[in-house]
């Protein structure tokens, strides 16, 4: 049996990396860590940015990794667990995380900062030339 998408129609044509993205971002079920996406307003009042805040208390600098391959954003954390420390309780996990964001076309990492345990990520969306191109149409006689 055949599956039927929205992008099947045969006037679509070229959608099929859109159709991918769609399934792989529905395929994505893990909350941890928590995040949030934002709109931040520049300092200067100069137009807006995208943050993306992840909750990563407990993990420092060199056990975090952010990396953009293509169009996809992915942040990593790993902690090790220290082999001398004896817990009489553990209710903080040491656990390994990797969370992605598809990014769309033009969108640049501004840059990452830890601060309070939370993994700040700015991005940017330069605004696109607006193109408007006239098309010669040719006459045969």
């Amino acid at each position: 049996m055949s599956r039927v998408t929205p992008f099947s129609s045969p006037l679509l044509l070229g959608f099929d990396a859109v159709e991918r993205t769609l399934e792989r971002i529905g395929k994505t079920g893990d909350g941890y860590p928590p995040y949030n996406i934002e709109r931040v307003r520049r300092e200067d009042g100069e137009g807006v940015f995208l943050r993306i805040t992840l909750a990563v208390a407990g993990f420092r600098p060199e056990d975090l990794e952010v990396t953009t391959e293509e169009s996809q954003l992915t942040i990593r954390g790993r902690q090790s667990d220290d082999k001398e420390r004896e817990f009489l309780h553990r209710g903080i996990a040491a656990r390994q995380f990797q969370k992605s964001f598809l990014l769309a076309d033009g969108m640049q990492i501004i840059g990452a900062q830890l601060k309070n345990g939370l993994l700040l990520i700015d991005l940017a969306r330069p605004e696109p030339e607006r193109v408007i191109r006239r098309i010669a149409i040719d006459v045969t006689d």
